[in-house]
C-alpha cells in the first residue's frame, strides 16, 4: 500500500519524538510562536484577513460541521485526532517536523555543512521567490473546488473534499510563517499578496497556470487530486532536502498531509472506472450517459488534459534557475540523500528529448540544468503505478481497453515541446491534423456538460451517485455510511 492508498485517508508517519501543538494558543503551533510577541502580532494581524478568504472564497456548501483530521503532534504518536469540527472553526496553524540538530547539508556547493537556521543574504531573494510560489498554490486549489459540495456523488466524498481544502487552507500557514518569520517587511507583503491573487482572476490570478484551470466538477477534481498534487508532493519533496532547515521541516510535514490528497484522487478515479466498466460490461456499450455513467473514453480525456497541465507545472527540460538552486542548496532532487552519486553533478549529464528538424531527438546536457526533467521522470513513473491499479479494474470487468498516460510532449505549453503539436501517442503533428483531431483526445465543452448532467449531490449517508462506486472502507475505521458531514438546512433546500 502506498502513502497515497491509506485505507483511512491518514498519511504514514515516519517514527519519531512526540512533538505536541498547543492548541491553547489563537494560532496552535509548536515553533514556540508566544515567544515571538512580533511575530505572533503579525500571525494575529493576518489572521481576520485568512478568515475574510475562507468565507469568501472557501467551500460554498452550508455546513454545520465535518468529520475531520486534526493534526495533534508531529511525531507518531497520535499526530492526527478525528472529530465532528465546524470548519470555520478549524484549527489552522503552524507545525513543523521535529528538528534534527545535527543535520547537514546534503547536496551542492554547502554540502556537509550544518543546516541552515537562518536565511543567508545571497539566498534571500531566490528562497523567498519558492517559498511564494508554493504558498500562491494552496489557496489557489481551495478556489478551484469551491462549489463542488453541491454536486458531491456522497457524504464520504464531501468530507474527503472538505479535508483537502482545510488542510490546504493549513498549507497556506505554513508557507506565510516562514515569509514572515524569516523574511521581514517584504515577507508579510508577500502574505498579504498570496490572498489578493485569486484563481482564473483576469487582473490578479494565481501564479501557475495549472492553478487559474475551472475544477467543472468531480472526475475533474479526483484527476486534478490524483495528478496536479501529485505533482505538489515531488515539489514539496525537493524543498524537503532544502539547507534551509525551517522550509525542509515544514514541508516535511506538508508531505504527511499531502498523502491523503493523493489518496483521494486515486481512489476517486480507481471508483469512477470501476462503475464505467460494470456499465460498459453490463450494456455491452461504452456510451453509458444514457445509463448514468462516464464513458471511458471521456475519462481518458480528463486523464489526459490533467496529466498535461501537471507536467507543466514542472517547467523546462533545462533550466540554469534549477541548476543555480541546486548548487546554492535550496532545492534537492527527489531523495536525495539515496542517490548514490557526488551530489554535487560537476560533471554528469543527463538525457533529454528535444524536437529538432521534424522529429523527436534526444540529446545530452549537463545534468545540473536538467533537475525539472530529473523530478518530472520520477512523477511520471509514480503516475505510471495508479495507471496500472485502474487498468486492473478494467481487467477484472472482462474489458479490453485500457487508459493510459499521453506522450510527455502532448498539449504541453511549456519546455521542448511547447508550440508543438504531438498526439497523445507521441506522433508530430501539424497544426491542421492537431485541429482535427483535438476534440477526441481533450475534454470538449459537451463532454464537460455530459458528464455536469451526471453531478447530482446525493447526501443521504450511505447513498452514492450513480457514476461511481462506494469504498470498500470507511474513513478511521468508519463504516461507509457514517455521517461524515452533517449539513445545514438551506444546504438541504
Amino acid at each position: 500500500m502506498t502513502d497515497d492508498q491509506d485505507r483511512t485517508g491518514a498519511a504514514p508517519v515516519p517514527a519519531g519524538p512526540l512533538s505536541t501543538i498547543d492548541y491553547s494558543e489563537r494560532i496552535p503551533n509548536n515553533v514556540n510562536l508566544s515567544q515571538d510577541r512580533r511575530l505572533q502580532r503579525a500571525l494575529e494581524s493576518w489572521q481576520p484577513k485568512f478568515l475574510d478568504w475562507w468565507k469568501a472564497l472557501g467551500p460554498a456548501l452550508p455546513t454545520k460541521d465535518v468529520y475531520l483530521r486534526t493534526a495533534i503532534a508531529v511525531g507518531r504518536d497520535g499526530w492526527a485526532h478525528f472529530d465532528h469540527v465546524p470548519m470555520e472553526q478549524y484549527r489552522w496553524g503552524i507545525f513543523l517536523a521535529e528538528r534534527d540538530p545535527d543535520r547537514k547539508i546534503a547536496f551542492g556547493q554547502h554540502k556537509g555543512e550544518p543546516a541552515w537556521q537562518e536565511v543567508p543574504g545571497e539566498y534571500r531573494a531566490e528562497l523567498m521567490r519558492l517559498i511564494t510560489v508554493q504558498g500562491d498554490t494552496e489557496p489557489a486549489s481551495v478556489e478551484q473546488q469551491r462549489i463542488l459540495g453541491n454536486t458531491a456523488p456522497s457524504l464520504y466524498d464531501l468530507r474527503n473534499l472538505f479535508q483537502v481544502n482545510v488542510e490546504e487552507g493549513r498549507h497556506l500557514w505554513a508557507m506565510v510563517y516562514l515569509l514572515q518569520a524569516y523574511f521581514g517587511r517584504e515577507g508579510r507583503e508577500e502574505a498579504e499578496q498570496l490572498l489578493k491573487r485569486n484563481s482564473g482572476d483576469l487582473d490578479s490570478p494565481r501564479i501557475l497556470g495549472a492553478f487559474n484551470e475551472q475544477t467543472t466538477d468531480w472526475l475533474q477534481f479526483f484527476m486534478f487530486t490524483y495528478f496536479t498534487d501529485r505533482d505538489g508532493k515531488y515539489q514539496l519533496g525537493t524543498l524537503k532536502e532544502s539547507a534551509f532547515d525551517p522550509l525542509a521541516r515544514t514541508c516535511e510535514f506538508m508531505l504527511k498531509e499531502e498523502a491523503h490528497h493523493m489518496f483521494v484522487g486515486t481512489t476517486g478515479v480507481q471508483r469512477t472506472v470501476e462503475r464505467t466498466a460494470e456499465l460498459t460490461a453490463a450494456h455491452g456499450t461504452d456510451d453509458i450517459f444514457q445509463y448514468g455513467g462516464i464513458p471511458l473514453a471521456v475519462i481518458q480525456k480528463y486523464l489526459n488534459f490533467q496529466f498535461s497541465v501537471s507536467m507543466d507545472l514542472f517547467g523546462s527540460e533545462q533550466s540554469t534557475n534549477v541548476a543555480a538552486y541546486y548548487t546554492g542548496g535550496l532545492k534537492g532532487r527527489w531523495q536525495e540523500t539515496r542517490r548514490k552519486d557526488d551530489h554535487q553533478l560537476t560533471d554528469a549529464t543527463m538525457t533529454v528529448r528535444t524536437i529538432r528538424d521534424g522529429a523527436i531527438v534526444e540529446q545530452d546536457v549537463p545534468a545540473l540544468t536538467a533537475l525539472n526533467l530529473d523530478l518530472r521522470n520520477e512523477y511520471v513513473a509514480d503516475c505510471e503505478n495508479g495507471v496500472r491499479r485502474w487498468n486492473q479494474a478494467l481487467e477484472d470487468a472482462g474489458l479490453s481497453v485500457r487508459l493510459f498516460l499521453p506522450h510527455e510532449g502532448f498539449n504541453r505549453k511549456v519546455g521542448n515541446y511547447a508550440g508543438h503539436f504531438v498526439s497523445p501517442t507521441g506522433e508530430l503533428l501539424t497544426e491542421e491534423q492537431w485541429r482535427a483531431h483535438v476534440d477526441e483526445w481533450l475534454p470538449t465543452e459537451a463532454d464537460r456538460a455530459a458528464v455536469a448532467e451526471l453531478m447530482v449531490p446525493n447526501y443521504e449517508p450511505g447513498d452514492f451517485a450513480g457514476w461511481i462506486a462506494p469504498p470498500q472502507t470507511g474513513i478511521n475505521d468508519q463504516p461507509v455510511e457514517f455521517d461524515y458531514v452533517h449539513l445545514r438546512e438551506e444546504a438541504l433546500a
